[in-house]
């Protein structure tokens, strides 16, 4: 992990607007309300390169052996090795019915978001959160099952040499997005941080 971003994040970590605990979302919330799953039509960074979200993540953090030509990316992965940073294991992507064994995680959860405040964004503005890949990461499907939508007050990755790297992550983008955090989390993602 670069000083630079353990110091940004050491930074924006104070200045985040803490809440008790994380408000509970109602019947409201739905994935699609941050958009198209995957969508290369965002604000977000890298989008509108002829490539899903999805394919952009595996390329960035998959060790690629073969790509194909798929309807959302020319050169989409087809083959390769994931390091899932959840658990230190390797895990085999193969396109197809197993692909799954390899899901890209939303750092900060959508739900999450959406109970911190961004049910109140325009959705061009959930549609970039969502396909922002500083909040995005490709990791094993066990873990990512797991996590579900939980907040670092009641999850982790197993991993604990990627606390540092995960808080970090997190933290930045709170505070990209103006979000604020639960007072749980916060203590969680603060031990985190001392440990970089």
């Amino acid at each position: 992990m670069p000083a630079a971003q353990v110091a940004a994040a050491r930074k924006a970590f104070g200045a985040l607007t803490v809440i008790g605990e994380r408000p509970r979302h109602d019947a409201g919330y739905q994935r699609e309300a941050f958009g198209t799953s995957w969508t290369d039509d965002s604000d977000a960074p890298g989008s509108q390169n002829g490539c899903d979200t999805r394919n952009d993540i595996l390329t960035r953090d998959v060790a690629v052996s073969g790509t194909a030509t798929t309807s959302s990316c020319p050169k989409a992965v087809a083959a390769g090795v994931l390091t899932s940073p959840y658990t230190g294991r390797p895990v085999v992507f193969e396109r197809g019915r197993t692909s799954s064994a390899v899901q890209i995680d939303h750092i900060v959860p959508l739900a999450y978001a959406w109970d911190m405040g961004a049910a109140q964004w325009q959705p061009e503005r959930r549609a970039a959160f969502a396909n922002d890949p500083s909040n995005l990461v490709a990791v094993d499907g066990g873990s990512n099952q797991q996590k579900s939508d939980a907040e670092p007050g009641r999850w982790m990755p197993p991993l604990r040499s990627f606390h540092c790297q995960y808080a970090v992550q997190f933290v930045l983008v709170l505070a990209r997005y103006g979000l604020p955090v639960d007072a749980p989390s916060r203590e969680v993602l603060s031990r985190a941080i001392d440990s970089c």
